[in-house]
């Protein structure tokens, strides 16, 4: 039996899943302290003020670990993926 639909692989590197770990950490916590998790990170992103972040969890020190162009990086490729 032959099938003729290409298979596609996903090949994720370290850094990748490091800054979708980090984000989900962080947005866990900005969710747990009330804060509008998008909102703020859009913040962050945009202004590159840590304070937009919290520090509960080590959410701050995670994210500010990780360029913002990364981050953007990673959001605009998962986006259109998702497409």
């Amino acid at each position: 039996m032959e099938s003729s639909e290409t298979v596609k692989f996903s090949v994720e590197t370290e850094r990748e899943k490091e800054i979708k770990n980090t984000l989900q950490v962080v947005y866990q916590a900005l969710t747990v302290k009330g804060y509008n998790p998008i909102n703020q990170i859009i913040g962050y992103i945009l202004s590159g003020d840590p304070t937009y972040i919290t520090s509960f969890n080590n959410a701050r020190n995670l994210l500010t670990k990780i360029e913002r162009d990364e981050i953007l990086e990673e959001l605009v490729k998962s986006y259109i993926k998702n497409m």
